[in-house]
């Protein structure tokens, strides 16, 4: 690999920069001060130092997230502090939000820089199954409380849709608190299904994508990664 290339994949310099700091001498290669930019290194071997810290390339990460409410997944800043303001790594940049969840929603959020692990989460052919727990606005008792169940089984038309919804399950916890796990990700998808129900969501937490719970050990804003078995199991 190029030497610019490395220090920029390494540290939060760009290429440009990365080629500045290099004519400066802040940069040593194997102990010695070097200033060629195209210089080819091995990665594996080759002991690169930026102003006295050694980099190193960042591998593949998967990182699981308790989202907190006002905190948004997009990429440009905005309004809101963005998701990956709240990693603590190296490149966090790169991480990208596997599906994402609305500012106001809280619960589990998975991050990686593996594209085709997240196509696997979130590709709709594997149905991969997602628990929220919804706090509604009208408790939901008895025979329409059963009707809403049904209605969610078999497939719900949401306000500006072609088609049903895939047959999801709703399980009530409480009147005005319930579980609903779906397989499709949906713009806004468990709000609108509620609002076709005639309720209104108050707030909503996601607790777990397939067979990954939201680790009930990370506060709010805290996040850590993800183990072998959590990985492999999508």
């Amino acid at each position: 690999m190029r030497l610019d290339r490395f220090l920029s994949e390494t540290s939060p310099l760009t290429r440009s920069l990365a080629k500045r700091a290099l004519k400066n001498g802040e940069v040593t290669l194997n102990g010695e001060p070097i200033k060629q930019s195209a210089t080819q290194i091995d990665t594996d071997n080759d002991v690169v130092v930026l102003n006295g810290e050694r980099l190193a390339l960042v591998g593949i990460r998967y990182i699981m997230l308790h989202k907190p409410v006002d905190v948004e997944c997009n990429a440009r800043r905005g309004l809101y502090p963005r998701v990956i303001d709240l990693i603590d790594l190296p490149k966090a940049e790169r991480l990208q939000p596997v599906g994402r969840l609305d500012v106001d929603t809280t619960g589990l959020l998975l991050l990686t820089d593996d594209g085709h692990w997240s196509h696997r989460v979130t590709s709709p052919r594997h149905r991969c199954g997602k628990v929220y727990i919804a706090e509604l606005a009208e408790p939901m008792e008895g025979s329409a409380a059963d009707w809403a169940i049904n209605q969610v089984a078999d497939g719900l038309m949401l306000d500006g849709e072609e088609t049903l919804t895939q047959p999801a399950v709703l399980r009530l916890l409480s009147p005005t608190q319930a579980e609903l796990t779906i397989t499709e990700g949906r713009y806004h998808q468990v709000k609108r299904m509620f609002a076709a129900l005639g309720n209104h969501v108050n707030s909503l937490h996601r607790s777990s994508i397939g067979d990954v719970a939201l680790d009930e050990n990370l506060a709010p804003g805290e996040w850590r990664e993800l183990t072998e078995a959590e990985i492999a199991s999508f």
